[in-house]
C-alpha cells in the first residue's frame, strides 16, 4: 500500500471483524466508547431539545450509530466497504432502524457529492472511527469535520495509537522490529495500521480547523500488554471495569491501543 491509498477491507471482513468487533476486546472497545458518547449525546440532545443528526464515517459495523438510531437519532452511516456495510445492516434490520438509516457506500472523499449540499454544517455529531490510520492522507479529512459539523457539535474521533505498537513490542522483546524502520505489517490479512498518526499529529490538526478538544480516552490501556492472564484477568467483566476506570486517568489512557478523542469547534 503506498502512502496516498486508503484500505478497504471488503477482501478481509470476516476476519476485521472477528479480530476487531469480537471478544473481550470488542467488548472493551464499546464500552469506553459507550461511556464517552452517553452523557455526550444526551447532554447535547437536551441541549438542542431534539434528536441529534448524526454522521457515521468509515463506519465498519456501525455499532454505535445503529444503536443511537434506535433511540430516534437522524443517522447517516458510511463506508468504502460494502461488505462492511451488508453486516452493518444485517444488524440495524433485526434491531429494526434499517429503513431509518441513510447508508451511503463509498470512500468518505465522494460524500461531498452524496450529502446534500444543504446539510452543511449541520450534523450534531459526526463519528469517526478507527479510520484515521487507514487512510493514505489521514490530515486531508479534517477539513471535511470543520465543513459538515454544525456550529454546536461534537466529532467523535477514535484512532490507533502508535505509542501502544512501540511499548507493546517492548513488553514482547521484539526489538527487530523497533531496531528496523523499514518495518511494514502484510496488509493483506494484518490488522497493525502501516500509516498510524500520533495524538499530537492529531491534536495540531484538530487546532488548525478550530476545534478544541474535551476529552481524551484510552481504549485498552493495558488489557492487551498481559500476555499472561491470571487473577483479575480471568474475569472479562472486572477487565472491562479496570479498563473503564483507567481509560481516562492520564497517564494510563496514553497506553491505550486506540485513542478516542472528543472534539468541538471553538466559539
Amino acid at each position: 500500500m503506498t502512502i496516498t491509498e486508503d484500505r478497504n477491507f471488503d477482501p478481509i471482513t470476516e476476519h476485521f471483524v472477528k479480530k476487531v468487533y469480537g471478544g473481550l476486546k470488542g467488548d472493551i472497545r464499546l464500552a469506553v466508547l459507550k461511556r464517552d458518547l452517553g452523557t455526550t449525546v444526551s447532554e447535547l440532545s437536551a441541549q438542542l431539545g431534539r434528536p441529534l443528526k448524526i454522521l457515521d464515517v468509515g463506519a465498519g459495523l456501525a455499532q454505535l450509530s445503529i444503536e443511537l438510531a434506535t433511540h430516534g437519532h437522524s443517522v447517516t452511516i458510511n463506508d468504502i466497504s460494502h461488505n462492511m456495510l451488508t453486516e452493518a445492516k444485517a444488524q440495524a434490520q433485526q434491531l429494526g432502524v434499517l429503513e431509518s438509516i441513510n447508508w451511503l457506500v463509498c470512500p468518505y472523499q465522494e460524500l461531498e457529492e452524496l450529502l446534500p449540499s444543504e446539510q452543511i454544517a449541520s450534523y450534531d455529531l459526526i463519528l469517526c472511527h478507527a479510520l484515521l490510520e487507514w487512510l493514505g492522507e489521514p490530515q486531508q479529512i479534517m477539513p471535511f469535520f470543520n465543513k459538515w459539523l454544525a456550529p454546536t457539535g461534537i466529532l467523535s474521533l477514535c484512532f490507533y495509537n502508535p505509542a501502544s505498537f512501540v511499548y507493546r513490542n517492548l513488553i514482547m522483546g521484539n526489538f527487530n522490529l523497533l531496531n528496523n524502520p523499514e518495518f511494514k505489517s502484510d496488509n493483506k490479512k494484518s490488522l497493525t495500521p502501516n500509516n498510524p498518526v500520533s495524538y499530537e499529529e492529531v491534536e495540531k490538526w484538530l487546532i488548525e480547523q478550530g476545534f478544541k478538544i474535551n476529552k481524551v480516552s484510552g481504549l485498552r490501556v493495558f488489557h492487551d500488554y498481559a500476555p499472561l492472564k491470571r487473577g483479575g484477568h480471568t474475569n472479562p467483566e472486572a477487565v472491562i471495569d479496570m479498563e473503564l476506570r483507567y481509560s481516562d486517568q492520564a497517564p494510563y489512557k496514553w497506553l491505550g491501543r486506540y485513542l478516542h478523542v472528543l472534539a468541538q469547534k471553538c466559539e
